[in-house]
């Protein structure tokens, strides 16, 4: 039976999410259909998206999440809220997904593919790239940001001892600083009834931490990371991490658990206790919370910020590619 190229809709993709996860290789959560959906209610207007699946049959062979303006196919998504982008492609199935994408695109007037926030493992550009250039098209692909991730070990004292010598103390001495200063607890929050208070808590912490995050944080970007927080929460995958001094929450971290990996999406603080350095301990103990509970990756995601180096982080470059469809 031959391929078919099919135009697919957010919500029936979100509905078949459950079967599509078992077949296809959802790399991150900002390839999800949830994800997607939200980003697209948010910001996708003026642009016309080209959501569609190449089929075998019956059976989804990949996804091409693409928007197009004139000639040119893009991701739907963007960077400064989706770290990591890609195709999404059945295991093995790469090269028929996208000789058969490629030629669909062509005939539909498309001259040019704009990819972004790729990781050197996507499938971007482990197959597509190659495939584009054995057929002589124009590629060209370029480093634009850094990620950061760690793997994780099986325990807290294994972690503590992959960092160096100083890195270690000064872990050690801000928890211990801390402890001696008041009561402390960290807790996780995925959703249900608190969600709406800790989304309240959690954008006032992180308005309130640096005026780079407040500019960030728009009525627009507000209403993208609110919708995102219940969508994710009702697919399983959002966390709140809350700690809290003296009963009251001083920190917090916004991430997503998926597939064994930990995502580092946001944080906040009260610049009121910025002495006792509770941002920085909000991520450490979403480190030793995320072993405790047995996960692999901890991925701090995209930015240079130091604390990722000194909590262990290894680089990730992250690319743009352009092809050029001759």
């Amino acid at each position: 039976m031959s391929p078919s190229v099919t135009l697919e809709s957010f919500d029936g993709l979100v509905s078949s999410w459950p079967d599509l996860r078992r077949r296809l290789r959802w790399d991150s959560v900002f390839v999800l259909p949830q994800w997607l959906r939200v980003w697209w209610q948010e910001f996708g207007a003026g642009v016309e998206p080209y959501l569609c699946a190449v089929r075998q049959g019956e059976a989804v062979v990949g996804i091409a999440p693409l928007l197009v303006k004139g000639e040119e196919a893009s991701f739907i998504g963007s960077a400064d809220v989706c770290d990591y982008l890609d195709f999404v492609v059945a295991p093995g199935r790469a090269q028929d997904f996208f000789d058969i994408l490629l030629e669909n695109l062509r005939q539909k007037g498309i001259g040019r593919l704009d990819l972004c926030c790729l990781r050197p493992d996507s499938t971007t550009a482990t197959d597509l790239v190659g495939l584009a250039e054995s057929r002589g098209y124009g590629v060209s692909c370029e480093q634009k940001d850094v990620s950061f991730e760690l793997d994780l070990p099986a325990t807290w004292d294994e972690y503590l001892g992959m960092l160096s010598t100083k890195q270690r103390h000064e872990v050690r001495r801000k928890l211990r600083k801390l402890h001696q200063a008041g009561d402390v607890s960290y807790r996780l929050v995925d959703g249900g009834d608190a969600l709406p208070d800790i989304m309240d808590v959690f954008l006032k912490m992180l308005r309130e931490s640096r005026e780079c995050k407040a500019a960030f944080m728009t009525a627009r970007m507000e209403s993208f990371f609110v919708s995102l927080a219940e969508t994710m929460a009702e697919a399983g995958l959002l966390k709140f991490g809350i700690l809290e001094f003296n009963a009251a929450p001083v920190a917090a971290v916004m991430c997503f658990d998926y597939e064994g990996t930990v995502y580092l999406y946001n944080s906040g603080y009260d610049p009121q206790y910025s002495s006792l350095s509770v941002g920085l301990l909000s991520k450490v103990l979403c480190i030793k919370d995320s072993i405790e509970r047995g996960k692999k990756r901890f991925d701090f995601l995209k930015g240079h910020e130091a604390y990722k180096y000194r909590l262990g982080g290894r680089e990730v470059p992250i690319y743009n590619c352009q092809i050029v469809l001759n």
